[in-house]
């Protein structure tokens, strides 16, 4: 689009993560990059606690079991059980505004909440009870894991077959940062194996997800189609913001949620 559009004034991301936009040549070029940061947390928060709910205590295959496949006949105490999540360890991977939120959320659940990131955090820890970790003690030690760290070529599959071999056998890992943040055919031959007992993604790689992808043919993971901040509030906030900072980078004006503000220098 860059390449081939030389009337380019402006590009306007409905979300906070703008790593598909070549940021390096829009400043060459001097075309404004907007994004819609900070309305999004806790409706991502609330996504993240429903994956991990949803995977701990199996309400896809009890659906799937219901609904889909008609096999319940009859009560039955002996089937599809799930772990708890209440007193559990929480494992939060990048402790941003997301992460924050998160962490908010397990407390209501009693949880142990551990966090890794690059920078400390002493507040947080005061304000939550929080406890800072290193990355690796974090899976080795977690229950749950949840990742919420931006994609760079640091993170880009943070988690692989190393990272899954640390883990609980009977922990279960969200993702709903960036799907390359995970390497899905590590985890799926972790999944397969019982390394880990369940994941949950929100993001895949590529997105969206190829149908024969391996990982669609397991029971033990959850694949949403991106629906971390799908919800109408936050969805017609989200809109709202990159129009203000579509027509304020076609006039030539200052961003008011800018990452590059236009006619910057080439």
């Amino acid at each position: 689009m860059i390449a081939t559009s030389p009337n380019l004034k402006a590009i306007s991301v409905v979300g906070v993560g703008y790593d598909h936009v070549h940021v390096e040549t829009c400043r060459e070029r001097g075309i404004a990059v907007g994004h819609t940061p900070g309305i999004l947390s806790d409706t991502t928060a609330d996504m993240t606690m429903a994956l991990l709910l949803a995977t701990a205590r199996n309400i896809v295959p009890a659906y799937n079991h219901v609904q889909v496949s008609k096999q319940w006949k009859y009560y039955d105490p002996n089937i599809l059980w799930g772990t708890d999540v209440h007193h559990a360890t929480l494992g939060i991977v990048g402790m941003g505004r997301i992460g924050h939120a998160v962490a908010k959320r397990a407390r209501a659940f009693d949880m142990r909440v551990l966090y890794y990131k690059r920078e400390r955090r002493p507040d947080w820890e005061e304000e939550l009870g929080v406890e800072y970790v290193t990355f690796e003690n974090l899976l080795e030690v977690s229950d749950f894991v949840t990742l919420h760290v931006p994609l760079t070529e640091e993170t880009t599959h943070l988690i692989g077959e190393a990272e899954l071999a640390l883990m609980k056998k009977t922990a279960i890992l969200v993702n709903i940062a960036r799907g390359p943040v995970v390497d899905h055919y590590a985890l799926y031959d972790a999944l397969k194996q019982g390394q880990i007992a369940g994941a949950a993604v929100d993001v895949t790689e590529p997105e969206p997800i190829n149908t024969d992808h391996p990982l669609l043919s397991l029971d033990n993971v959850i694949v949403a189609p991106h629906l971390g901040s799908a919800t109408v509030q936050t969805r017609m906030k989200m809109a709202t913001m990159a129009m203000e900072n579509l027509l304020a980078g076609l006039k030539g004006e200052q961003l008011p949620y800018g990452v590059l503000q236009p006619n910057f220098p080439r």
